[in-house]
């Protein structure tokens, strides 16, 4: 099929994924419509989190072979979301998009918001709530392909067009308009723009997991962090990490109600604890293909994580061939599986899932893959 045709159709479905999700949206339960800040469980059910991490979409969006590993990465996000939903009671509740869900250095457009609506679709159609992070790759500028510069030394300008409207442009998408357009044109995410002291770091918000039996007792506290990357420092800040300790000791002063982090690329204290060549215990994991890519610099956070007993894990991606969970002291430090088909690497797609049972409390996590099998579980409460 020309890209072209390939393009027309996918932005056809895009606007019927829309539609679908309007009158989810509208038909949901109450549950489903939550303040921005927070969101409830279900009576008598776990609370259930998919983590996509490292979809990739837009990579090589100029060729035949890219759009289609979008379409195979949305194969992979809607067998997961499918497969955790065996019955009523066993929903996916929120879905965590754990940074570089675009390659944006591979997308000669002006708005790779377009790419960024493509991958939370399975999500948004189903009328799950999510989250976001960025990563290294979500507001990259476009880099040219020296491929563009052979035979006649011009480069030729290839752009997939998505709509009619859309013109080529190579600077990238900024992480506040990636934001800003996710958050006015979804009222299912919960994603935030975060404090502007803390910019150039974008997704830096909490959220609260509220038990739907005791609605003003919070079940979880969800934290959200830019670890850097692209247009900037792969870090997260010492100003980040000083708010993170502000605002967790002012909603959680006797650390009493259990803590989760997400953000993309792992610190420096992952390589500490990566297991050498095979996992083994206490780690949990299927695959070590990989050392640990840390982030630049540690200014902070994890001195601060540690010190929290209410931190229980920390959530991140960025390494494709990692999926394993180690402990760090009294926490526990965590690779997702590599989603997407888009960006480097083999090894079969899934999504890190978690589950909160409130009675008795614990967090228990598991991997499912594409093909639906289920390995790694580990309780991390």
């Amino acid at each position: 099929m020309p890209t072209s045709s390939y393009f027309t159709i996918l932005s056809n479905s895009c606007l019927v994924l829309l539609f679908q999700a309007f009158f989810i949206s509208i038909a949901a339960s109450s549950d489903r419509h939550t303040p921005e800040n927070h969101i409830r469980t279900r009576a008598g059910a776990p609370f259930k989190v998919a983590l996509f991490a490292d979809l990739h979409f837009g990579e090589n969006a100029w060729t035949d072979w890219g759009p289609k590993q979008d379409v195979n990465s949305i194969k992979v996000m809607s067998s997961v979301l499918d497969t955790e939903t065996p019955e009523a009671t066993y929903l996916t509740d929120f879905v965590v998009y754990l940074g570089d869900v675009v390659t944006a250095n591979n997308i000669p457009i002006a708005n790779a918001s377009l790419y960024w609506d493509q991958a939370i679709s399975p999500t948004r159609s189903r009328g799950i709530p999510w989250a976001s992070v960025f990563g290294n790759h979500d507001d990259a500028p476009f880099e040219w392909p020296m491929e563009w510069f052979a035979a006649s030394g011009i480069p030729q300008l290839v752009c997939p067009v998505l709509n009619s409207g859309e013109e080529c442009s190579f600077r990238g998408t900024s992480r506040l308009e990636l934001m800003k357009n996710e958050m006015d044109n979804n009222v299912l995410s919960l994603s935030k723009s975060g404090p502007q002291d803390l910019w150039p770091g974008i997704s830096n918000y909490v959220l609260q997991v509220l038990s739907k039996e005791k609605p003003h007792t919070p079940l979880v506290y969800l934290y959200f962090l830019d670890s850097g990357g692209g247009t900037y420092p792969e870090v997260i800040s010492t100003a980040q990490a000083d708010w993170f300790k502000r605002i967790s000791e002012e909603i959680n002063p006797d650390s009493t109600v259990p803590e989760l982090i997400f953000w993309h690329i792992p610190s420096k204290a992952y390589k500490k604890v990566a297991p050498k060549f095979r996992i083994h215990k206490p780690c949990v994991g299927s695959i070590n293909k990989e050392k640990v890519a840390a982030q630049e610099a540690e200014m902070g956070i994890m001195k601060i994580l540690v010190k929290r007993p209410s931190v229980k894990a920390v959530f991140v991606g960025h390494n494709h061939g990692l999926d394993w969970c180690c402990p760090y002291g009294q926490l526990w430090l965590c690779f997702a599986r590599h989603t997407g088909y888009g960006g480097y690497g083999n090894w079969a797609r899934g999504s890190r899932i978690l589950e909160i049972n409130e009675r008795p409390f614990s967090i228990s996590s598991w991997i499912r893959m594409e093909d639906g099998s289920v390995h790694s579980e580990v309780i991390l409460s």
